[in-house]
């Protein structure tokens, strides 16, 4: 019952209120903007920025004994489709 955003469109593209307006919470129940074990905060996808694959750059396949390249976005920024490139081996 709570907003997190004030539409579909601000989610992805950065608008006034596109930063998360309430929490967001991982598969165990822990809200990833406030608890210490997340200290990034970044969004996971593998996306282009217009929403498709981005080949070679979604960890897909990515094994902790070889190098691999993902694209996450912080989520205070309110672009969740932001290409910034990260090592899947990170937390």
């Amino acid at each position: 019952g709570q907003l997190l955003a004030k539409s579909w469109s601000s989610l992805f593209e950065r608008q006034a209120g596109a930063a998360p307006q309430g929490p967001i919470y991982s598969f165990n129940g822990r809200n990833v903007l406030t608890d210490p074990l997340w200290p990034r905060r970044l969004a996971w996808h593998g996306s282009t920025p217009r929403g498709g694959q981005a080949r070679r750059r979604d960890c897909q396949g990515w094994r902790s004994s070889g190098p691999g390249e993902g694209l996450a976005a912080p989520l205070g920024e309110g672009r969740l489709l932001a290409g910034q490139r990260h090592n899947c081996s990170e937390a």
